[in-house]
């Protein structure tokens, strides 16, 4: 991402979370802990899935995805934040700013979608069991895939595009932890309208979309789920979506508290919070919501484990 002709700062300083020095260690250590244990996590969840057969179905294959995302969107954010804990001034160049912000918002906004996608995917399992295998195809689930990526380089084109076009002349610092849309817009000198309506227009698409999408689903799936006789069957049902309602809550909460409240009324101490949910906290916590409450993922991580220690036997 070059620089555009409309800017004339090279480098940006990043405020960071905090400019207490004495926090400054603990939180390089905490969020250090909670990148590795994001990296292992999603890592780990994406090889589980590959390696044990009993998972290749749709709903893992989405959920590989959305481990592969939150894996991506954590590395672009997290140990730039981690270098400026170590660092008297926490700089980044223009460059590096919108290319930190275009890739952000790709897998940000694909985030988004795919977690629609995968509640797609329990309407179809729970209320239209019977036509599953066809309407959940190996080529459908990867269309969807693939589109869920293409509203992703879309949005990001888009946004990035118009933040190209604005001027930076005076103001340096942003009052953020990486490069944002609205930390951005706040520095600009120049007329920043056009942005604005950008930002409300395809986030309000990117989010309310996918969410009454999410909603739709679950309808149908409460629907069908109070239709069922048994107990048990019930219990499995609900068993299966409380994975994605939790994460789903976590993730579209946080967004939207952070991108659909109007800008005088946001705090950008509030707003940082809101954004190490989304960021740092959700990557990290999704392989866990997954896998502590799913028995799939655990029936084959102890297949696995067995298998392997069979060998070593040998």
């Amino acid at each position: 991402m070059a620089a555009g002709n409309h800017s004339t700062t090279t480098e940006f300083i990043l405020a960071g979370l905090t400019d207490k020095p004495e926090l400054q260690l603990p939180l390089f250590l905490y969020f250090l802990g909670t990148y590795v244990g994001t990296v292992v996590g999603n890592l780990g969840m994406i090889t589980l899935i590959g390696l044990s057969s009993y998972l290749h179905t749709p709903m893992y294959y989405f959920l590989s995805s959305l481990s592969f995302i939150d894996l991506c969107q954590s590395t672009i954010i997290t140990p730039k934040m981690l270098l400026n804990f170590m660092t008297e001034k926490n700089t980044i160049s223009y460059p590096e700013c919108m290319t930190q912000l275009y890739f952000f918002l790709v897998f940000g906004i694909a985030e988004c979608h795919m977690l629609g996608v995968m509640a797609y995917d329990r309407y179809i399992a729970i209320c239209n069991p019977l036509l599953y295998n066809v309407s959940m195809s190996y080529q459908v689930c990867s269309w969807l895939v693939v589109e869920v990526y293409m509203m992703g380089l879309i949005g990001a084109t888009v946004h990035t595009g118009c933040m190209l076009r604005v001027v930076f002349c005076k103001a340096k610092i942003i009052n953020h932890y990486f490069c944002d849309i609205f930390p951005l817009l706040e520095l600009s000198s120049s007329n920043t309208y056009i942005n604005e309506v950008v930002v409300l227009c395809f986030t309000s698409f990117n989010i309310l979309a996918p969410t009454l999408a999410i909603l739709g689903s679950y309808v149908s799936i409460i629907a069908s789920i109070l239709r069922i006789s048994s107990t048990e069957g019930r219990s499995k049902a609900f068993s299966t979506c409380s994975s994605h309602i939790l994460a789903v809550t976590l993730f579209y909460g946080s967004i939207a508290f952070m991108y659909l409240q109007p800008s005088n009324v946001s705090s950008m101490d509030q707003s940082k919070v809101s954004s190490l949910f989304y960021t740092t906290i959700v990557p990290m916590l999704n392989p866990l919501i997954y896998s502590l409450r799913n028995k799939d993922v655990k029936d084959a991580l102890n297949k696995i484990i067995k298998k392997r220690q069979f060998c070593i036997s040998e």
